[in-house]
């Protein structure tokens, strides 16, 4: 089994500035199974003690594997055999349909001491060795005893020669019968020595195996109660609203919850503090991952098993039901979950690993988004709806028929590292790494976006007008692009913000474009937007940028710069003081 997984090094993950470990990662893979995950946590004995879970279910996993293949090897082809596979087949089509309903009445919050290590010490108690069974000593032979005295007869006593024969003859006996006692004795006490100093040795391993043995104990006991103290510790974060807390605590949300074999729940997730939105990427599985066998029947007249398969249409029926059904689980166990209400809204990017057949790649694509408040979805009665007609009316975004794996963009994408800092090489004298764009004045952020607007469209022989400007960190500007197809009039707002931006300024920019005739609207911000502003701009021709779309359209322009939202609003009170 050690052959069949392997392990990666431990990766220390630090913020951008070298200064803190984010987290630590390992990269672990089963080439039995062909499985490879990667696991990440914040502490090391947290990201042990996952590993060793995530390996104990690949060990479950391949077992079973291994007695289903070893059942198959031994088992001949017969009607009891396509009868089990036929209900094996049909067991798992059930699962996979009833993927939305089965986890509805569980509770997906988490159990905190059910993660918590209770397991008693294993190693067992040293066995103490039992007494030497030393044998008695024998007596040693009487001289005085009856056996051992002279037999005296009628000549014996009138004839001393006679007599001396006698005594001798006796004597030699007694003799005889000493040498041989001494020759035993000598022997058991050796025995018993050695008995005693084997015993003795002995006692003393097992009363150093005893130390030792308490000692791993102490150590045992030591780690696992620095190691509840860690889950304690992470309760703690997520009871607190601690960004990190709530990240862990979404991802056992997740693994815990029991889908399908065939689901290796691959996913990323991140949480914006601001607004309150989760967002998760979740790596869906491929429709060739799917179960497909229909029946399995036996012919007699062959003497072998023949396997039926669903055919195309219904697999690509299974494949789109099955992913809405997927994407509403998800969203429902992380609503349920929230029992502190740290998220108000969740952003879900459905994403597939597949054969792009015009090039011959396989490549990564979002076949599915959707973004909706808490309170909107749990105002769904989940066990009585269409999976795909509530995706739609949520305002989820995909193509008609998830199979066919057209991409779609997502509603929100996930900042993959810390863009509050961007680093590439100076083009203007102006701004540099320490630059705070939340925090320079509204004069210095009109010119900014107007600049960074005029670079992005002028490729394409585009410009950029500034229209209006204001003191409250508002920017007006129109972009003309004269591409013939995607080209036109673009309104651009901009806000240097130091808070959330709501919705409004998505409803003022949307009025914009309706009046000035606009094919598209584009909000820029420092900060970032509520669920409510995101819900607003979805379906309709406007882009909502953040602070970190902004710092990457900077770093795509060559300007580089950095947002720190607390800093400036320590400023503008300073400066209102």
């Amino acid at each position: 089994m050690k052959k069949l997984i392997g392990y990666g090094f431990v990766e220390d993950i630090w913020n951008v500035n070298g200064t803190k470990i984010l987290k630590y990662q390992q990269e672990i893979w089963h080439d039995g199974l062909k499985e490879h995950k990667v696991i990440t946590a914040t502490d090391e004995e947290i990201l042990e003690n996952k590993v060793r879970v995530q390996v104990e279910k690949w060990v479950e996993k391949w077992e079973a594997v291994c007695e289903k293949k070893r059942i198959e090897d031994n088992k001949k082809a017969s009607a009891d055999e396509a009868a089990y596979r036929t209900k094996e087949a049909e067991e798992k089509l059930a699962e996979v349909e009833n993927i939305l309903f089965s986890t509805l009445d569980v509770d997906d919050s988490v159990d905190w001491e059910t993660l918590k290590n209770k397991d008693e010490f294993k190693s067992p108690y040293p066995v103490k060795p039992t007494d030497p069974k030393l044998e008695r000593l024998p007596s040693a032979p009487d001289k005085n005893a009856p056996e051992f005295q002279p037999k005296l007869n009628f000549f014996s006593k009138i004839i001393n020669s006679f007599k001396d024969k006698a005594i001798a003859e006796s004597e030699l006996v007694y003799k005889t019968a000493h040498e041989k006692w001494q020759r035993v004795y000598d022997e058991t006490v050796r025995n018993n020595n050695q008995l005693t100093v084997t015993y003795e040795k002995s006692i003393g391993d097992f009363n150093q195996n005893v130390i030792k043995w308490e000692t791993e104990k102490e150590e045992y006991l030591k780690k696992q109660n620095e190691f509840n103290a860690k889950i304690d510790e992470l309760k703690s974060k997520y009871t607190s609203s601690d960004v990190l807390g709530i990240l862990e605590y979404c991802e056992i949300v997740l693994n815990n919850s029991s889908l399908p074999e065939f689901i290796h729940k691959d996913f990323e997730l991140d949480y914006n503090p601001e607004n309150k939105i989760l967002i998760i990427d979740y790596m869906l599985p491929n429709i060739e991952a799917f179960p497909n066998v229909k029946e399995v029947k036996y012919l007699v007249s062959k003497n072998e098993l023949k396997v039926t398969y669903q055919n195309d249409a219904f697999m690509d029926r299974l494949f789109d039901l099955t992913v809405y059904k997927l994407i509403l689980r998800v969203l429902h166990e992380e609503f349920e979950a929230d029992i502190i209400d740290a998220i108000d809204a969740i952003s879900f990017n459905g994403w597939v690993n597949y054969l792009n057949k015009a090039t011959g790649n396989r490549e990564n694509a979002c076949i599915a988004s959707i973004q909706v408040k808490k309170e909107a979805f749990n105002a769904i009665d989940l066990k009585n709806v269409d999976p795909k007609a509530c995706f739609k009316n949520l305002k989820g975004v995909s193509s008609s028929k998830l199979a066919g794996i057209t991409p779609v963009q997502p509603i929100l994408t996930m900042n993959k590292q810390d863009k509050r800092f961007v680093e590439s090489h100076n083009v203007t004298h102006t701004f540099d790494d320490s630059t705070n764009l939340a925090a320079i004045s509204w004069e210095d952020f009109e010119h900014l976006i107007r600049e960074v607007f005029e670079t992005e469209f002028s490729s394409n022989g585009g410009e950029v007008k500034v229209t209006q400007a204001s003191r409250d960190g508002g920017v007006d500007a129109v972009a003309f692009d004269p591409d013939p197809i995607r080209g036109g009039k673009i309104v651009i707002q901009a806000k240097r913000y130091t808070n959330t931006v709501g919705v409004s300024a998505v409803r003022d920019l949307y009025g914009t474009v309706m009046n000035e005739g606009a094919t598209k609207g584009i909000l820029v911000t420092t900060a970032d937007y509520g669920p409510d502003a995101y819900e607003f701009a979805n379906n309709k021709p406007i882009t909502l940028l953040n602070g970190g779309n902004l710092l990457h359209l900077l770093e795509k322009h060559g300007h580089k710069a950095k947002i720190d939202l607390k800093e400036a609003k320590a400023l503008n009170l300073i400066n209102s003081n």
